[in-house]
């Protein structure tokens, strides 16, 4: 009996050892831009894009496990077979899509960190340096187990979103109602809030970061069942966030007819009508999102790039060994938190193009991924499903049809 207890509890150990990358990587996505993004589709549209939020977990579950079974299969990642498959012409389009993408994104991501400390009246002068500092010294100095358990830590600062739904009573039959009757309005306004919900909930570097990490991991096939309920419990955790983000301000803000540009001004909206506490917790998930995102962001980038053009990367590695790895890294940080320092600069307007630009150019990834997720040579036995296939195509179709739909509307106002 004792040696079957500690059968079971092995493999528990060795499940919860597994678990990391997907989770990780989708609550990275809730990040300051993130969160603005939902508070936003609350505000200024109640429950009627929640219909959206089902539609983009299912698209963004069956992306994620492309990722994650493509790093088990070949043990390379996405940016190493966009290479390999496509030539280093492709590789070089698309690290400057990614590059492109990132550096607004992390730059909105550490006036995250300033807005939120801010609720707390910290200057940014003081908070950005020292959250640049912290996050840069856990990555270059710490091994990769010590980093991912740090950056599982932050995920716990997510509850706060879900308490302070709840305490805003919203009317639930009614949100429900929204989530299975769709609602769309042929106006750019909804479209650009609709392709933003997208461009934070599939993200490009998301892809490359979960692929990387996985084999950072040295995950192998015998771990991809473990790997792949990672990947769809991160999911559906990380987009049950923004639901209940988009719950809480359309239940308050919403209803009360308040607008604003930036995240921590919906959790100072949201203090006369929720209450001290809500607004509080608002503003610590949005400091403990924006410094998760702050760092994996960055990362995102420093592997993609190293491995586009074969230089070491890795956290287990240091300075000396993958020069170029923490280079990238140290650039992303250190430029990006000086240019939110400069007065006047417009972080709100960056933040939330960015999330924009992030949504449109999701598919150039997307559909490399596709391909070469579908090629023999590189997959063997384990390519797509035919439904598998079929909604990562539709999910590109989809966010094509809204960027096209987006570029044609003004013509029709």
């Amino acid at each position: 009996m004792k040696e079957k207890t500690r059968r079971k509890l092995r493999s528990v150990l060795s499940v919860l050892a597994i678990l990391g990358p997907g989770i990780i990587t989708v609550n990275a996505g809730n990040d300051a831009g993130g969160i603005a993004t939902y508070s936003s589709v609350g505000a200024n549209y109640g429950y009627k894009m929640l219909w959206g939020l089902l539609i983009i977990t299912l698209g963004l579950s069956v992306v994620q496990e492309m990722n994650a079974r493509m790093a088990v299969v070949t043990g390379k990642g996405l940016s190493d077979l966009i290479r390999e498959k496509f030539g280093v012409k492709w590789a070089f389009f698309a690290m400057t899509v990614l590059l492109i993408a990132n550096f607004g994104l992390v730059m909105g991501d550490f006036a995250g960190v300033a807005m939120s400390l801010g609720l707390f009246h910290v200057s940014k002068f003081i908070s950005v340096p020292i959250a640049a500092v912290l996050i840069w010294a856990l990555v270059t100095k710490g091994s990769y187990s010590k980093v991912e358990k740090v950056f599982l830590a932050f995920t716990f600062v997510f509850f706060g979103y879900i308490i302070s739904a709840f305490q805003a009573k919203p009317d639930w039959s009614n949100v429900f109602r929204s989530m299975v009757h769709p609602t769309f309005e042929l106006n750019k306004g909804y479209i650009l809030t609709l392709i933003g919900l997208i461009g934070t909930t599939i993200t490009p570097y998301m892809q490359f970061y979960l692929q990387s990490t996985v084999v950072d991991k040295h995950l192998s096939l015998r771990d991809y069942k473990y790997e792949k309920l990672d990947v769809y419990f991160g999911a559906i955790w990380g987009n049950a966030i923004a639901f209940f983000i988009i719950v809480c301000t359309a239940a308050t803000l919403y209803k009360s007819h308040i607008t604003f540009t930036t995240a921590d001004q919906a959790a100072k909206a949201l203090a006369p009508i929720a209450g001290e506490y809500a607004s509080a917790l608002f503003g610590i998930g949005l400091l403990g999102a924006a410094l998760l995102a702050c760092a994996i962001i960055p990362l995102s980038t420093a592997y993609a790039i190293c491995e586009a053009f074969g230089f070491e990367s890795g956290v287990d590695n240091d300075f000396r060994e993958a020069p170029f790895f923490f280079g990238i890294y140290t650039f992303m940080i250190a430029a990006s938190a000086a240019l939110v320092l400069i007065p006047g600069i417009p972080l709100i307007k960056l933040a939330v193009v960015t999330q924009q630009i992030a949504g449109i150019l999701s598919p150039v990834i997307l559909i490399f991924m596709i391909i070469l997720v579908n090629d023999k040579r590189i997959m063997g036995k384990y390519v797509n499903t035919k439904a598998q296939n079929i909604v990562s195509i539709a999910t590109v179709a989809f966010i094509v049809v809204l960027s096209a739909v987006l570029v044609v509307s003004p013509f029709f106002e």
